[in-house]
């Protein structure tokens, strides 16, 4: 019997506008692999935007339930053919943290839980070093909240043990970082 080859996760966070999913879809064509979109994008639209912290958590689930359809998906694919391929993830729950202490200053307990049971390869942390791009759901446009918001997600990637680069510059810079930086995992 072949052992199971397992996929390898990777996530892409910073701050709104920061080219994430542009990024991630970027990812997803150029290594020919499934994305996991934002549920949170999905759920506002459907809801509004005058959420509530409970929301949050509605949002929390429904990320981690997209990530698990989408991880099951791409095993499915990767035990067919022998072939390992990244699951690119826009999101996880270190962004759910943020965001609710950043807007309500306080975490539900259950997303913290399941920070704890996170389990990926590489994060890819992205600057807000490009224009910010105004839509329905974006609260931030002034340069001090991204800053910040930015140095938050950057102490915590620094405080866990799971690896992860900054991705800033151009869009071809940026991609060009991202694709080296998973190739480096995706050959260990």
């Amino acid at each position: 019997m072949k052992p199971t080859l397992a996929l390898k996760k990777i996530i892409v966070i910073g701050p709104e506008s920061t080219g994430k999913s542009t990024l991630s879809s970027y990812l997803a064509n150029h290594y020919k692999t499934l994305w996991c979109p934002e549920f949170a994008r999905e759920y506002l639209l459907e809801n509004g935007t005058a959420y509530t912290i409970d929301d949050l958590i509605t949002i929390a689930k429904g990320q981690l339930q997209a990530q698990t359809k989408y991880t099951s998906a791409l095993q499915t694919q990767i035990n067919q053919t022998g072939i390992v391929k990244p699951l690119i993830i826009d999101t996880d729950m270190y962004v759910m943290k943020v965001w609710a202490e950043y807007v309500f200053g306080t975490c539900p307990t259950f997303i913290l839980d399941e920070i704890n049971k996170q389990d990926y390869d590489l994060y890819l942390l992205c600057k807000p070093d490009i224009p910010w791009v105004k839509d329905e759901l974006r609260e931030y446009p002034d340069e001090k909240p991204r800053q910040e918001l930015f140095q938050i997600y950057k102490d915590i990637l620094i405080n866990q043990q799971t690896p992860w680069v900054e991705i800033s510059g151009s869009f071809e810079a940026r991609h060009q970082k991202a694709v080296a930086a998973i190739d480096a995992i995706l050959a260990h």
